[in-house]
């Protein structure tokens, strides 16, 4: 596995060795001890699995309490993967980085908790996996809008395409008057 730092402190993108003939490929997703001589020694307590059309917009998701380290990856179509600092004390702080994973580049994109997190579909339908280091826990989620100002995330939104949004995200805060983390 290739082990590449992000743009920002604690982001990693991750390239597994593909093998692959005639038959098809393999290729290891995760391994305690390359994961562990990387720095991301984490513990997984869920997996995750979402289907979405081409066109709908998730996030920015977090949990002030209970914070979710989540490893994600796309096992069919396309999706351009958003993260932001909001850890205070942070360099990265109010800052935000993508990332395009798709089952054809095979990435896998390491979200620390800290950060807020959404993806943004480009195929027709992606399918999405996530580890995440701790149980969802409604209580605690809080969202910002994914077109708030300040952040000015640059979405490569599909012309002629509906970005469909749900309630939760609808009703998402702005930076400015959101729950960070200290």
């Amino acid at each position: 596995m290739n082990f590449r730092p992000g743009e920002l402190p604690g982001v990693m993108i991750i390239e597994p060795k593909v093998f692959g003939d005639d038959r098809g490929y393999f290729m290891e997703t995760w391994r305690d001890n390359l994961f562990r001589e990387a720095g991301l020694g984490e513990v997984f307590v869920q997996e995750n699995q979402s289907l979405s059309q081409q066109g709908v917009l998730r996030g920015l998701h977090y949990q002030i309490r209970q914070p979710q380290g989540k490893l994600v990856r796309v096992i069919s179509g396309r999706v351009f993967d958003v993260v932001v600092d909001l850890r205070r004390g942070s360099p990265g702080f109010g800052r935000w980085t993508g990332v395009e994973l798709s089952a054809e580049n095979r990435r896998l994109f390491w979200v620390p908790p800290g950060f807020g997190h959404g993806f943004y579909v480009l195929s027709e339908q992606a399918e999405f996996v996530y580890k995440c280091t701790d149980y969802y826990a409604p209580e605690h989620e809080r969202v910002i809008r994914f077109d708030d100002p300040d952040l000015a995330i640059d979405w490569p939104l599909l012309p002629g395409v509906t970005t469909q949004l749900s309630e939760k995200d609808t009703a998402g805060v702005p930076f400015a008057t959101a729950d960070l983390y200290d």
